[in-house]
């Protein structure tokens, strides 16, 4: 299966803490944050990944070339206007004819078992998933409510609330689902995935690590604590030096 990872990010709001670069290639212990989602993503055998790229993508395309380096292959996506999150998956997944593809967010890590999530929606026949994880300010994410099932059935607005399940950032999506984003300029999170409740979708809730480093409070702290880290640091030890 193939991942797309969405990192198109232009980091407005950590400007005062990096330089003018994409969000995703922000430093942490001396490599891009992007770097350790592609090591995640090795650790579960995931070796084909598309890269949509947009705000001073080369950047990005120029540091992780085709992959190789890695161990991975590498493509990229690349928006010649801003096409949000929805858009830039729709134009990704017109490089590959995989009938479901892994999505992350470029900007955010969940630590999870790859394996078990894509079993878990594959056991449901779900036509999307979501990683859900714990937060105690969910307010800032908005919080997702899944039933006994695990079916999604509703998405609060961020500021409801102070603790709950959110959005992970990682997800699954058949090519049927896709294939309804429509063209343009699309957000997953407003546009898209309320749209499917009572369509097939899922969340999984993960007990693992979990960062946004789309504020600057919390790109620092992950700096000043890379070991957590931990799992893609074991990998780092052993690809790409």
């Amino acid at each position: 299966m193939k991942a797309v990872i969405l990192a198109g990010g232009k980091g407005t709001r950590l400007r005062d803490v990096i330089k003018d670069i994409p969000k995703p290639m922000a430093p942490v212990n001396g490599r891009p944050f992007l770097e350790y989602l592609i090591l995640q993503l090795i650790r579960w055998n995931i070796k084909d990944v598309i890269l949509s790229i947009g705000y001073k993508g080369e950047a990005i395309s120029s540091y992780f070339k085709n992959g190789s380096k890695w161990g991975v292959r590498i493509e990229y996506s690349e928006e010649t206007a801003p096409l949000g999150t929805g858009g830039a998956l729709k134009k990704a997944s017109g490089m590959t004819d995989d009938s479901r593809l892994v999505v992350m967010n470029g900007d955010s890590f969940l630590d999870m078992d790859f394996e078990e999530f894509i079993k878990c929606n594959a056991e449901k026949n779900a036509t999307a998933g979501i990683g859900l994880v714990y937060a105690a300010q969910a307010g800032r994410y908005g919080k997702v409510e899944t039933d006994e099932t695990g079916a999604v059935v509703s998405f609060s607005e961020k500021g409801d609330g102070c603790c709950g399940y959110v959005n992970g950032g990682i997800y699954i999506f058949s090519r049927e689902i896709i294939g309804q984003i429509p063209d343009g300029n699309v957000s997953l999170e407003k546009d898209v995935l309320p749209l499917l409740i009572s369509q097939g979708l899922y969340g999984t809730k993960i007990n693992g690590f979990f960062i946004d480093i789309g504020i600057p409070e919390d790109y620092l702290r992950l700096c000043n604590n890379p070991e957590l880290l931990a799992v893609s640091f074991a990998a780092a030890s052993r690809v790409g030096k």
